[in-house]
Formats: C-alpha cells, structure tokens, sequence
C-alpha cells in the first residue's frame, strides 16, 4: 500500500475535492494542516516548491493542486 499525505488548511476548497476524491476512491490518506504546523508547512514547500494547497505526496510523489489524472496514474498500483 502507498503512504499518501495530503498538505492542506481548513479553508482550501481544492483541498476538500482532493480528500473527497481520495476517499471515494478507498485510498487512506494523512491529513496535514499546514496552517497550524509550520514545521509541516516548510516540509511541504521543500518538497513540492510550492506555497499553495493542496500538495499530495504519494510515495514521495508530489502532486500540486487537485491533478486527478497524476493521482489516478500514481495510485493505480496502490
């Protein structure tokens, strides 16, 4: 199973429709507020080079913004 790591905060509507998505799909996921945890926060610009939300990190693939056709790609040998 892949380790999938959702970066989002509470007011991101894209994040929503990623998690929402995800959990249609049965993938389980950790979810990672990145307006609370700035230690997180830095983690997350280190590995996408992005300050926007959402970042998904499948198995140390980074994925920005809600792309459904590279998250399908990524998790279909999940």
């Amino acid at each position: 199973m892949k380790t999938v790591t959702v970066y989002t905060t509470p007011t991101c509507g894209w994040c929503g429709a990623v998690k929402s998505y995800l959990q249609e799909k049965n993938i389980q996921f950790d979810e990672v507020d990145v307006s609370v945890d700035m230690d997180k926060a830095r983690q997350m610009v280190e590995k996408s080079g992005q300050y926007g939300v959402p970042v998904v990190d499948v198995d140390g693939d980074i994925v920005v913004g809600f792309d459904r056709a590279k998250l399908d790609s990524l998790l279909a040998t999940a």
